[in-house]
């Protein structure tokens, strides 16, 4: 190696700040070359382990970018001010944003680098489950993300055009190349993952256990189960105007007190506070603030759910039991009518607005119907002993305390759906007037025959004793929220369509670095992160791994099969003028005349 050229440079690092060097550069007397086809050169070591090739920023630098975007959700113009105010570092918006996307692809680099001691910390845990889900908003910027329960790492995670399985089981297979056949795999149960995991476990050749998610499997009958009633009733609320009634009379009587409504409030404490059943309301302005707390404690009819979501939680089907309930109190009220004639005319128009729904045909009809099926609902929910929270951190470890717990659950509930199986079947009424009730057991029980052998088996039998897969897929769909919940909190928008699609799809690799024991096997410790990231440009330093091919994305065998939806590059193309006028002259032009046939 000989001196090749002397050169001043500028760098930016946090451990130095903004300075200014002068490197000289050494190559190679008899001319050989990088495989890339650069000449060898041996740049300055302290600045080669600070700053990627052809680079001004650190290494460092990189690294805060990415830890500030995509773990704290910071806006490029808080990032700036950070780096401004701790480091005296100026950088661009532009700048940032170049930087993040830096980061994730060196992360991406360093994980697929370090998948040999990822696969043998798996091995080490005696295996591990694979947890399996998309997410998108809007049906756009499609996430896929393979997850390991035990530990709760993202072990891959990819941009797909749709959720299909030709599109899921490329990267599945990339997964199972990478870290070894999982020892059981969890899935919704939407059609596109039900046949790529059914595919991947036959192409593996191994038999491992496909496990459905309890809480989607709930969540599809009580759909299928609740959703038309459920739907009907809605309908029939909105054409009567029941809340809009109450909402109105609730706005009126509030003007009405106006200033007075802080001490109309306390006369109404007072009247709760009545013991007698004497079913009188109160004159003047406590009278109005009871029957404006009638039609309020109506609209709160969310309150009697569980904040679960439908079919979890049936809120007009509640709805309908409060407006009874208040018909039925209104009633007892009117039966000894207030003297105070505002009073009056106030409870009697609350009783007006909810009278639409004591009618049998449609209201009382639909409901009953909603409750039948929602008690055969109650009771599969109940034989699951399904809890909508994700489990937690401790349930995961191995040896934990209560896994000999769970697995005496998870045969307690077996044992609850094989019963409920058979007292359904039992109580199906084979004809007669009870078609709705053989209907909705026949909706239950059909979707045990079709997915029963995929709900059980969870207890898994390792070296080191057994251990249970997670019931459902909460701790991804967790990751999912949180991930939204982030990206929500940074950009302040509630719809994440756009935000969404952009989203590189190693955002979700980036969540890995809240986990000790992962990055204990990625690069030590996430003070080492930029040494690891320099360590992965020391084999070439002609160019960065940023610029460099060979992503995890082009490791998937096949290359996906465009969709229906309408990508961002295919919106750019549809929707330009060109494409209106040569759409236009085609529709305006008209078939050349058939040219006579003449006589030979």
């Amino acid at each position: 190696m000989g001196v090749k050229k002397t050169l001043r440079r500028s760098g930016r690092t946090l451990e130095h700040g903004p300075f200014e060097v002068i490197e000289t550069v050494h190559g190679c007397r008899a001319g050989c070359y990088f495989p890339s086809g650069a000449p060898v050169v041996r740049r300055a070591a302290s600045l080669a382990e600070r700053i990627p090739p052809g680079a001004a920023v650190g290494y460092d630098v990189i690294v805060r970018i990415g830890r500030l975007r995509f773990l704290e959700y910071r806006q490029r113009e808080e990032i700036r001010e950070l780096l401004r105010l701790q480091h005296g570092i100026t950088l661009s918006s532009g700048e940032v944003s170049t930087l993040t996307v830096r980061f994730l692809c060196y992360l991406e680099a360093l994980h697929a680098a370090r998948v040999a001691d990822l696969q043998a910390v798996l091995a080490a845990d005696g295996g591990w489950p694979l947890h399996i889900d998309a997410t998108g908003e809007n049906g756009r910027g499609t996430l896929l993300i393979a997850y390991t329960g035990w530990r709760g790492w993202v072990l891959g995670a990819w941009k797909i055009p749709t959720e299909r399985a030709d599109a899921i089981l490329p990267r599945l297979r990339l997964v199972v190349a990478r870290f070894g056949p999982p020892c059981a795999i969890l899935r919704d149960l939407g059609r596109a993952m039900i046949e790529a995991g059914e595919s991947l476990v036959q192409k593996m050749g191994v038999a491992i256990p496909i496990l459905a998610c309890h809480l989607h499997f709930a969540r599809d009958v009580g759909k299928d189960l609740l959703g038309e009633s459920h739907d009907q009733l809605r309908v029939l609320f909105r054409h009567a105007d029941v809340r809009k009634k109450l909402r109105v009379l609730a706005r009126d009587l509030g003007r009405r007190l106006g200033t007075r409504i802080d001490e109309a409030r306390d006369a109404l404490q007072l009247w709760q506070a009545d013991n007698e059943d004497r079913h009188l309301l109160p004159q003047g302005d406590a009278g109005l603030a009871t029957v404006r707390a009638l039609a309020q404690w109506v609209l709160d009819f969310a309150a009697d759910g569980s904040d679960e979501g439908f079919p979890f939680d049936v809120p007009y089907l509640d709805l309908y039991q409060r407006c009874r309930k208040a018909g039925r109190a209104a009633d007892a009220f009117l039966r000894t009518p207030p003297a105070d004639n505002d009073v009056r005319k106030a409870i009697a128009r609350l009783r007006l607005a909810v009278r639409p729904v004591e009618s049998e045909v449609p209201f009382e009809h639909t409901a009953r119907r909603l409750k039948i099926r929602a008690r055969i609902f109650t009771e599969l929910r109940d034989a699951l002993r399904l809890g909508v929270k994700p489990s937690r951190r401790s349930d995961r470890q191995p040896g934990g305390a209560l896994e000999s717990e769970k697995i005496a659950q998870l045969r307690d509930v077996q044992a609850a759906i094989a019963d409920l199986e058979i007292s359904l079947r039992e109580r199906r009424p084979t004809r007669g007037p009870a078609q709705d009730t053989r209907a909705a057991i026949d909706i239950v029980l059909a979707h045990l025959d079709s997915h029963g052998n995929t709900l059980f088996g969870h207890a898994i039998d390792l070296p080191g004793g057994m251990r249970l897969v997670d019931r459902t897929n909460n701790e991804l769909e967790g990751f999912n929220h949180a991930l939204k919940h982030g990206e929500r909190r940074r950009s302040g928008r509630k719809v994440l369509t756009q935000d969404f699609e952009k989203l590189p799809a190693a955002a979700a690799l980036a969540k890995n670095l809240m986990h000790p024991d992962y990055v204990e096997v990625l690069c030590g410790s996430l003070d080492r992160l930029p040494t690891a990231f320099a360590q992965l440009d020391a084999a070439d330093r002609s160019r960065s791994v940023v610029v460099l091919s060979g992503s995890p994305d082009a490791l998937v065998e096949n290359d996906d099969i465009e969709a229906a939806s309408l990508p961002t590059p295919d919106r750019r193309l549809v929707r330009t003028e060109n494409m209106e006028r040569r759409i236009r002259a085609a529709a305006d032009s008209r078939p050349p005349r058939l040219a006579r046939a003449t006589a030979v």
